[in-house]
């Protein structure tokens, strides 16, 4: 039995600007050796041609196919009094409401009693500051404590969203934290936005999180930001206004988000099944 578990996700696709949430639960999942204990049959909700498995060949044939999924693994911290179970894979292409049910299935299975949902967007902001978090919460005591700002939206929405929802209708204590990735510094990976939601998750699980190397990485990744900023006056212009710009510093907006869901939709280009069923 776990110990009042709880849970952490994210998932690849345009919740993972510069694939900084799903780092996150790699990161965690090494760090605290999670083992693995449930998936999720990719086979209802992958489009193959989009989420395409992965093929190894050998002398003899193949020899391993890897399919797209979304698996749960358990982690129980030395430090903490509670064990934190970890969700992640690529963002299902169709039956989102039936993916939400089997995630909440499996959930109940494992007596969770408390749900982050992790996301990174793209955004106007400064990359040598600390990267805004925003989130919303259906705990009004942790979003109290945590003084997070809630968000106003409406328009396109991700797996994170959908979950978020279907946690909420089960009164389950559900929080969604967002980190603002500087977007003409969004390459993955971004260990400086991967970093921020650990120091959130840290603040949410009230226990230390072990960085393993990310702050370093984080130096290095800004100074190679500054060099690209310094060899482009116009860039260095841009970040400049930012830093006195206190929109770096608000939630997104509408207009935020709309505006990373088309940036995500043109580095996927055109697509032959996008008018495939998706029922989320």
């Amino acid at each position: 039995m776990l110990r009042s578990p709880v849970l952490v996700a994210a998932f690849t696709g345009w919740n993972d600007a510069a694939d900084a949430a799903s780092h996150v639960i790699a990161h965690l999942t090494e760090q605290w050796r999670a083992q693995p204990v449930a998936t999720i049959d990719p086979d209802p909700y992958y489009d193959f041609q989009m989420a395409r498995p992965s093929i190894k060949m050998g002398a003899t044939g193949v020899e391993r196919i890897d399919w797209p999924y979304a698996g749960f693994a358990v982690a129980s911290p030395s430090d903490a009094h509670r064990d934190v179970v970890l969700l992640t894979g690529a963002e299902p292409s169709m039956h989102w409401r039936g993916f939400c049910e089997e995630v909440v299935e499996i959930c109940h299975s494992l007596e969770v009693e408390q749900v982050i949902l992790l996301g990174a967007l793209m955004a106007d902001v400064s990359y040598s500051q600390p990267l805004p978090v925003s989130g919303t919460s259906n705990d009004p005591v942790l979003s109290t404590r945590l003084k997070m700002d809630p968000v106003e939206y409406e328009g396109p929405a991700g797996i994170i969203g959908l979950l978020q929802a279907t946690f909420q209708r089960i009164d389950i204590p559900v929080t969604s934290c967002w980190i603002h990735v500087p977007h003409y510094a969004s390459t993955s990976p971004c260990p400086k936005a991967t970093l921020g939601l650990l120091h959130r998750i840290e603040e949410l699980l009230d226990l230390p999180v072990p960085t393993g190397g990310l702050v370093e990485k984080t130096a290095a990744w800004e100074n190679e930001v500054t060099q690209l900023v310094e060899s482009d006056a116009d860039i260095a212009e841009y970040i400049n206004s930012l830093k006195d710009s206190s929109h770096s510093t608000q939630p997104p907006s509408g207009d935020d988000i709309a505006r990373d869901f088309e940036r995500y939709l043109r580095r996927r280009g055109p697509h032959p099944d996008s008018d495939a069923d998706s029922d989320g």
